[in-house]
């Protein structure tokens, strides 16, 4: 049986991991509205495993005969000054989230809550590998500047995300 304390703050993860997918979502929608379908498919995969990380917590309580109470998601922001403005928002949410993921840690310490503690090393490991992507983007978007070419270059790029080598999708 899970602890009151740590069922509260895995409920409130499970609202965060939603609320990114939500966020990631909107960004999806903001390329497309730029012409950027290849930022826009990189966004909606990544929707795709913000979900699964909310899943991944949602199974944890219930196995754990913890309650799940899903929470309201504030409406996202989907405007941006540009593609690189929204990249640097997904990085700072991903820093955000590592933070939340790092207390979560802390408490699962603290409560001696050893299987709380080995799920969320899972999401350690994740985020850094979920600040990196986005840090490099952010970083390659600075290197492109103003340049049209660059940006069309990176989309085309990230476009390619989450295909099988040499197959391309319909």
């Amino acid at each position: 049986m899970i602890g009151k304390t740590m069922e509260k703050a895995l409920n409130e993860q499970i609202r965060e991991e939603l609320g990114s997918a939500y966020l990631y979502l909107a960004m999806a929608a903001y390329f497309h509205d730029q012409n950027l379908p290849g930022m826009a498919r990189w966004m909606e995969i990544q929707v795709e495993e913000e979900f699964q990380h909310a899943l991944r917590i949602f199974r944890h309580l219930v196995e754990r005969g913890g309650r799940v109470k899903l929470e309201a998601l504030p409406e996202p922001k989907f405007e941006w000054p540009s593609p690189a403005e929204a990249w640097k928002a997904a990085y700072e949410h991903e820093r955000y989230i590592s933070s939340r993921i790092h207390k979560l840690m802390e408490l699962a310490r603290q409560e001696r809550d050893y299987p709380a503690e080995v799920m969320l090393q899972w999401f350690v490991s994740e985020q850094v590998e979920e600040e990196d992507q986005t840090r490099r983007i952010v970083e390659m978007l600075e290197r492109i500047g103003e340049s049209g070419r660059g940006l069309l270059w990176l989309d085309k790029e990230l476009g390619k995300r989450g295909r099988e080598e040499g197959k391309e999708e319909e």
